[in-house]
């Protein structure tokens, strides 16, 4: 390999994990700790529902996902627009986050709000399906592992970055930027800086990252003949990459737990532990921060252990430090701190090993279709967090007549987490899948 050839390859590679930190804006302050906080305290009607209106936008665009996602991700593979279609997707969350800045303080805006924040999940996953296809055209097997755990900790670290320009720059009075607090202006604007943020650093991955091959002979078909098609590969995968299949299965369970920690994670420590807005967004940045260097540390026993045994640990620590929060919550503020922390170190690590042990051990060829089901998969249980969640503290509060039986939802997601790592422990760790590269 020349010179010039590894320096392309290099910079391809730095491109596309550096899509991980320009994605950012949308999971860290339009999916968790800013937009939907905006909603439910500044638009909605006082006595309103929010949360249960937000988790209706998110079940409507998981469904909508599942049912689009296969489709889409074998198509990337065979029509050869996998960038292509990224790009489309990145610049449709962008216009998305631009939308945001005009839903108005007042309730009369909360539909258009809600809209916008279930359209942003679906597009956002459908970005994922091509975005984590793309990892092996960026690796080696000898470094897949420690390039998906810094790529990952890059998305943790651009989190870090943004609350901290969010908060002290923006949303705090008398901030850095002097932004005035008529019609939560303060924090309308981070919706146009996450924008231009997204809008900027995604450049990089569009211009060194190449795109693939179109397969030879492949002609234009309806939907309904996709998912005929994609019945039969759904076939020839379990027979071809059987144990990659079953991890399809315990992946949507545990991820679904994943997507728990964080989604409720802010409910949690506002509800249980009595957290300010802005103590919210400073256990954010500490969260980010202890969750980027968990990833990177993961994506390094990645390539020593393998994915499998990354993400048993990570499941393991995880389901020791959700107990730890819930038995000792009446330490207070300290427990959440603690306890909370230590979850997010256990999360980077199980997230980043799941996509690379697909990423690992898929049939060559057929990366956007097992990702798109990866993606499905894991919205074909993404009601179970929520469910639970709900369940776990309904229980509690009819069985033992508590007021406040938040604590209780850690629960639910501790048996989430708990039934996914029992089921990932019959997928083989090594299973023998070609690998072209």
């Amino acid at each position: 390999m020349t010179s010039n050839a590894a320096r392309s390859e290099k910079r391809a590679t730095f491109a596309w994990a550096l899509w991980d930190w320009a994605e950012q804006p949308f999971p860290t302050l339009m999916q968790t700790f800013v937009f939907p906080l905006y909603l439910a305290g500044a638009v909605a009607a006082k006595g309103t529902d929010t949360d249960a209106l937000l988790g209706v936008a998110t079940g409507i665009a998981g469904l909508i996902v599942a049912v689009m996602a296969p489709v889409f991700g074998r198509r990337s593979d065979e029509t050869g627009k996998r960038k292509f279609w990224l790009m489309v997707n990145t610049y449709l969350l962008v216009a998305i986050m631009v939308a945001a800045f005009f839903v108005a303080p007042s309730p009369e805006y909360l539909l258009f709000g809600l809209i916008l924040y279930g359209l942003g999940s679906v597009v956002q996953e459908s970005a994922f399906i091509n975005y984590y296809a793309m990892l092996r055209q960026v690796s080696t097997p000898s470094t897949i592992g420690r390039i998906s755990g810094y790529a990952w900790g890059f998305g943790y670290a651009g989190g870090i970055l943004l609350l901290c320009i969010s908060l002290f720059g923006f949303v705090l009075p008398e901030t850095v930027f002097g932004i005035v607090l008529a019609d939560s202006m303060n924090v309308r604007i981070v919706f146009l800086f996450s924008a231009v943020w997204f809008a900027l650093f995604s450049i990089p991955l569009f211009r060194r990252v190449p795109e693939i091959a179109a397969a030879p002979g492949v002609k234009k078909q309806s939907v309904i003949e996709s998912y005929i098609k994609l019945w039969s590969q759904l076939k020839s995968l379990r027979k071809q990459a059987p144990e990659t299949f079953k991890f399809l299965i315990s992946s949507a369970i545990y991820r679904d737990g994943l997507a728990g920690v964080f989604t409720f994670g802010a409910v949690l420590g506002s509800l249980a532990f009595g957290f300010s807005q802005t103590e919210i967004i400073l256990f954010g940045i500490a969260a980010n921060l202890v969750a980027g260097i968990g990833a990177a540390i993961g994506g390094r026993l990645d390539d020593i252990l393998g994915s499998r045994a990354v993400i048993i640990l990570s499941l393991v620590g995880l389901i020791v430090s959700g107990t730890a929060v819930f038995v000792f919550a009446g330490a207070g503020v300290i427990t959440y701190w603690i306890g909370g922390l230590f979850l997010c170190l256990f999360v980077g690590p199980a997230q980043a090993a799941s996509r690379t042990f697909v990423s690992r051990f898929t049939p060559a060829g057929r990366e956007g279709e097992v990702f798109g089901l990866y993606q499905t998969t894991g919205r074909a249980a993404s009601f179970l967090s929520g469910f639970m969640w709900a369940g776990s503290i309904t229980v509690a509060s009819l069985l033992l007549g508590l007021e406040n039986a938040t604590i209780f939802g850690i629960i639910g997601l501790l048996l989430i987490l708990g039934v996914g790592l029992l089921l990932l422990l019959r997928v083989d760790p090594n299973p023998k899948v070609a690998y072209s590269k």
